[in-house]
């Protein structure tokens, strides 16, 4: 995070492919405007998978639209490509494998390199935050998927307690660096088979569906423990089926926008070295 508040104007953008659906210059915008951040901008550029380097490179030399790039937010393909390019790289982002923000480091007035966060941490903490979960060093939790969103969620749950964590993936292959992930993080994670995802939740306090969107709907009527709770990462779309059946279950629900508003509060102070006004990000969500 910068020493302190940035008080030039500056360029910011999210970065993969496809790009066009991101709604996160909806939420950086709506923080810029309301911290009075004038000249401030924030844009989508489409970057397909190997060539976020180059990208960033240019961006570093040359700015965006005549400002220094102020940062970029990294969604798929390239968070991978995101960790492996910085200078710095957090503890975090490290363990998981996987960096979704890079903030510039500046010698004078040029770009000497990038620093990479993983505020998709800070997305799965805020969101279960929400829904009231606080420490977990006893439940049992449970994810379900084994991408980079499930070492996120590995992540965030180390920093509420837990010391371990079940794990549902189609391939325990697949599901290495997630594990890898627990073992940075001192958390362990055990691999199980996706055909026990079911009976596992039944089985779960806190349950963390990664997945896209409609990949869990076979799961919409597994059986939920009392009192648990559910995070679904998946954003677009609404409710999915495994929301809809742990709400009628009485499970306290908390869907992929959630996750995307904190991550993105995150993003903003990173880059902006300002506070932004949760409530303000949030209803500029709502009424996107």
């Amino acid at each position: 995070m910068p020493d302190r508040p940035v008080t030039t104007a500056r360029a910011c953008a999210v970065v993969g492919s496809p790009i066009a659906h991101s709604l996160s210059p909806v939420l950086h915008r709506a923080a810029y405007a309301d911290l009075g951040l004038d000249g401030w901008t924030y844009g989508r550029i489409d970057v397909p998978a190997g060539d976020l380097a180059s990208v960033a490179a240019t961006l570093a030399a040359d700015g965006l639209g005549g400002l220094p790039c102020g940062g970029l937010s990294v969604t798929m393909p390239g968070k991978k490509e995101a960790l492996a390019l910085a200078v710095r790289r957090t503890d975090a982002a490290v363990a998981i494998g996987a960096a979704n923000t890079l903030v510039p480091i500046f010698s004078g007035d040029s770009v000497a390199g990038w620093t990479a966060y993983n505020t998709d941490v800070d997305g799965v903490l805020g969101a279960l935050g929400e829904v009231a979960l606080g420490r977990v060093d006893d439940l049992r939790v449970l994810i379900v998927g084994a991408g980079g969103t499930a070492a996120a969620a590995v992540a965030a749950t180390a920093r509420l307690g837990a010391h371990q964590a079940e794990v549902v993936a189609r391939s325990a292959e697949r599901a290495q660096p997630v594990v890898a992930a627990g073992a940075g993080l001192d958390i362990a994670v055990t691999v199980r088979d996706w055909t026990d995802a079911a009976s596992l939740i039944g089985e779960a306090d806190v349950v963390i569906s990664t997945v896209p969107q409609g990949a869990a709907d076979h799961l919409a009527h597994a059986p939920w423990r009392r009192g648990a709770v559910l995070l679904d990462a998946v954003y677009a779309g609404g409710d999915t089926a495994l929301m809809s059946a742990a709400a009628a279950a009485g499970v306290r629900v908390a869907g992929g926008r959630l996750m995307l508003l904190h991550q993105a509060v995150e993003q903003v102070r990173l880059m902006t070295g300002r506070d932004p006004d949760l409530d303000v990000m949030r209803a500029a969500l709502l009424s996107a």
